[in-house]
């Protein structure tokens, strides 16, 4: 397959997310574009990992993460580990690396 054709932004819908350390944190449930700029700027979760969220998300459908927060996208997202260290500021112990 030639890697200059773009892939159809649609494939990334239902892949789900990861953090860098392997911390399971969504699956991709739409996206959120910038028409003008012609890219994605954001990933909109559901199926949330409910401990990385406890308490900021709660009552919520799901969550959007920037863009610029992925590394990797494969058969899974992967992310940076923002969302791990979120919970870490919450006054929890961070986790083992």
């Amino acid at each position: 397959m030639n890697d200059d054709v773009p892939q159809e932004i649609t494939s990334l819908v239902g892949r789900e997310v990861y953090s860098k350390n392997g911390v399971f944190v969504g699956q991709v449930e739409d996206l959120r574009l910038d028409l003008d700029a012609e890219s994605v700027t954001g990933l909109a979760l559901a199926s949330l990992n409910d401990d990385l969220f406890a308490g900021r998300a709660a009552g919520a459908r799901g969550v959007i993460l920037p863009y610029r927060w992925v590394r990797a996208v494969g058969d899974v997202i992967i992310v940076n580990d923002v969302v791990e260290r979120m919970k870490t500021e919450e006054g929890e112990e961070a986790p083992a690396q």
